[in-house]
């Protein structure tokens, strides 16, 4: 973790500095109104934030919102404007140069969106150990993450410590790196590779395995893009192995109790009026119905999504059997 410090806290100065895509690619074009939000971050903020593109989940307004491994706050300051002055975004980082950033920029940032109270706060600390950083259990809506999960040396703690501190129905939404066959030493441990976020990565089976004995509900995947090195000393040392940034959504649910069933959303969610793309498997389009398997019925019934959707049991009284999912971009085919 020293490394770790070291690393982001003294040599990188900015995100130029970066010698992968691996650390920066966005997944997806950003949605105006989070552009709009991005614009009112103060400049030496963005300028100190080095992430892994934007990961910001839907359905936000009033949610409660941890991120993980904040760095300079950019995140924690844009999705302040989203979730409202009702809601609250606590970012946690265990760099003190970083979360000096952040902190100086509280007052600045509240007078910027007229909240009368701070709905942000900031936490010197571990992703390992959250409830010793004064994180309680069951107090969190969402955990986001941007490329940080695979700078810990213990990732299913991470999630474990996630899994208690997020309330029932909350999610785990985050995007990171993953490799297509588990890492060799010599990769995990070569300075630079590990700081641009590949000799960290995890194999993404061993993050489904994680994720289930922990008990969330099987990661969804969200979007994923192959990752470019474009210096030749690391790609030889990398030899064949491929990386991917993904983002992934885990749900803490009840398992094993929903049936399939066909939902209509009602497209009430900011910014996602007309479609919510919910994972690579399933997008949905306003007023459609759509047939969903068991583990979507008991995210969508069990999360903040419920109000959004209109739930009918399989062959229910709505006419014809909804569209089904597209199936392409499984995982298999994205790592393969």
């Amino acid at each position: 973790s020293k490394r770790q410090a070291d690393y982001y806290g003294k040599r990188l100065q900015k995100t130029s500095d970066l010698q992968s895509n691996a650390c920066v690619a966005p997944a997806e074009p950003t949605p105006p109104f989070i552009r709009q939000a991005l614009k009112k971050v103060h400049p030496e903020v963005t300028a100190r934030y080095y992430g892994c593109g934007l990961v910001v989940p839907e359905c936000l307004e009033g949610c409660r919102i941890l991120d993980l491994g904040s760095g300079s706050g950019r995140d924690c300051y844009m999705l302040s404007q989203l979730v409202g002055e009702k809601g609250h975004v606590t970012g946690i980082d265990m760099t003190e140069g970083q979360l000096a950033v952040a902190m100086a920029y509280v007052d600045h940032h509240m007078r910027e969106f007229a909240y009368k109270t701070p709905n942000v706060s900031f936490v010197q600390g571990y992703i390992e150990a959250l409830s010793e950083a004064g994180l309680e259990k069951n107090s969190f809506d969402i955990i986001i993450s941007n490329c940080v999960v695979n700078l810990s040396p213990d990732k299913k703690k991470v999630l474990s410590e996630a899994y208690s501190v997020l309330k029932d129905g909350g999610e785990l939404y985050f995007s990171d790196v993953y490799s297509n066959e588990r890492l060799t030493e010599e990769i995990k441990n070569h300075k630079v590779l590990w700081g641009e976020c590949l000799g960290g990565a995890l194999w993404w089976k061993d993050l489904l395995q994680f994720a289930e004995e922990v008990g969330f509900s099987p990661p969804r995947l969200v979007t994923a893009n192959v990752i470019t090195v474009d210096n030749q000393e690391l790609q030889d040392a990398l030899g064949n192995f491929k990386f991917v940034s993904a983002t992934y959504r885990l749900f803490k649910v009840p398992k094993g109790n929903t049936k399939p069933c066909q939902v209509i959303y009602n497209g009430t969610i900011t910014g996602m009026e007309e479609n919510f793309k919910f994972d690579c498997r399933y997008t949905f389009k306003v007023n459609e119905v759509v047939e969903v398997d068991a583990e979507v019925s008991s995210i969508l019934t069990n999360s903040r999504f419920a109000a959004d959707f209109t739930f009918q049991p399989p062959g229910g009284p709505c006419g014809p059997i909804g569209v089904k999912p597209k199936v392409n971009n499984t995982a298999e085919n994205i790592y393969a």
